[in-house]
């Protein structure tokens, strides 16, 4: 089975599908913990996620804000979340369960690219292919940002771009040069 699963009409076809999800944070959350620790504790409360488990999560990585600001670097990661076989992951109903784990942790929104505790987005589910509703699929900017590229040719090295066609690794070789390094 192709864990990065087929879709039509935005709806995933395939069972055991994999859902890419950048985790970020520069601040710590409001309990104390550090950036890293609060991403580490969303990734534990996504793998408690219904339907979901999570098969693998990237190396972690500092990054520069994007855009270039006065704020603290980023800690990053990419998650893979995979369904149960059977199981067709929503879109934006996993959206939704991710600002819940957000909100859980902290965030609060504000302003576009405002600094932030914990930052959850899909990247990708599987190949599909989505303009509208949000989320849009796959992430509109990843292919433009080394802090999602990097970490997620660690954790899905064969997952190809369903509009671009090139791998994470193609398109992060592509870019120019961005402030980012393993944690």
């Amino acid at each position: 089975m192709n864990q990065y699963c087929e879709h039509r009409n935005g709806i995933g076809t395939a069972p055991g599908c994999l859902a890419l999800i950048g985790v970020g944070a520069n601040l710590p959350g409001p309990d104390g913990r550090s950036a890293l620790e609060t991403c580490r504790a969303a990734i534990q409360m996504m793998g408690l996620l219904p339907n979901m488990r999570v098969a693998g999560v990237s190396r972690w990585y500092e990054s520069a804000p994007m855009p270039p600001s006065g704020q603290p670097p980023y800690v990053n990661a990419v998650v893979a979340l995979a369904a149960d076989p059977g199981v067709t992951i929503d879109p934006a109903a996993l959206l939704a369960r991710l600002m819940e784990v957000e909100a859980a942790c902290g965030r609060a929104r504000s302003t576009p690219n405002a600094a932030r505790t914990l930052d959850l987005d899909i990247i990708a589910i599987g190949g599909m292919v989505r303009d509208a509703p949000d989320p849009i699929l796959p992430h509109p900017r990843a292919h433009l940002r080394a802090f999602v590229l990097a970490p997620l040719s660690d954790v899905a090295p064969d997952w190809v771009h369903p509009v671009l066609g090139r791998t994470a690794a193609v398109l992060l070789a592509e870019l120019p040069l961005q402030e980012i390094r393993v944690l």
